[in-house]
């Protein structure tokens, strides 16, 4: 399998194989899709994540659980993404929303990466044109339950709990989106966005290792965010580092928050 972040030059010596994903999302309700549509990287499709990464949103499952397999596959499928395809997933936030569709494949045994940067690291010029695709074979595969985490496992076992959100809604400063501010007891705070540098592209690993380590994170630990999207950037960052692949809680805190018996922490 691919290294989970990879660079403008290994896409354009990648070949064929390849297929840009473009994921744009945006939490204060603008359209990803128009964005996409505004200009994209030349051959890019776009995933729809509320439509195909994610199920419907409810209070007992979280703003975006996990789809259905069956759901995910067709999505993949009608995009023409096939079982054998190398994906490569960007967006305008320095991947911290690709990393779900990448995070999704390659949890279930796909090549698939992050490209380092996103758009803003593309110095060709962008396109509006829409590629047509043929229809492609997509196994449906189950998630696998040695990379996920439910609700009582972040909160009840030995593993070291990541917190992906910014810090102020960490905090409990803050909260624009969920039933209640605060975080899981326990957690710590590590923000996705941290795993970048100032010019948009990952740190370097020796920074990521040092970063988690000094949280105690490794193969043992759980990443949680605001509802299961950017806490695939720590998940992914943490593999890119060598630590290992970690485990999703895909509830996270919109999930968490929404259950008034279980209590929510504040402060650092």
């Amino acid at each position: 399998m691919i290294e989970p972040v990879v660079d403008l030059a290994w896409l354009r010596a990648a070949g064929p194989r390849v297929v840009l994903a473009d994921v744009r999302w945006y939490l204060d309700g603008r359209s990803g899709r128009a964005a996409y549509e505004a200009g994209h990287l030349p051959g890019a499709v776009f995933v729809d994540l509320d439509r195909w990464l994610a199920g419907p949103a409810s209070p007992a499952e979280g703003r975006h659980p996990l789809p259905d397999p069956a759901v995910f596959a067709e999505g993949m499928a009608a995009l023409g993404i096939g079982d054998s395809d190398v994906v490569i997933g960007y967006d305008d936030a320095g991947g911290v929303v690709a990393a779900r569709l990448v995070w999704m494949l390659r949890a279930t045994g796909r090549d698939a990466a992050l490209l380092d940067g996103g758009i803003a690291a593309y110095d060709g010029e962008l396109t509006s044109d829409e590629p047509s695709r043929p229809r492609a074979d997509f196994t449906v595969r189950a998630w696998p339950v040695d990379r996920l985490a439910g609700i009582d496992a972040a909160t009840g076992s030995s593993a070291v709990v990541l917190d992906a959100r910014d810090p102020a809604r960490f905090r409990g400063e803050v909260e624009p989106v969920d039933p209640r501010p605060g975080h899981i007891p326990g957690a710590r705070n590590l923000p996705c966005r941290d795993n970048l540098s100032p010019d948009g592209r990952f740190r370097p690993v020796e920074e990521l290792r040092a970063r988690f380590s000094a949280v105690g994170a490794g193969a043992d630990t759980i990443s949680y965010c605001g509802s299961g999207v950017t806490a695939c950037h720590n998940l992914l960052a943490l593999e890119y580092a060598g630590l290992g692949p970690g485990r999703l809680y895909p509830g996270s805190w919109s999930q968490y928050s929404s259950d008034p018996g279980r209590p929510a922490a504040t402060g650092e």
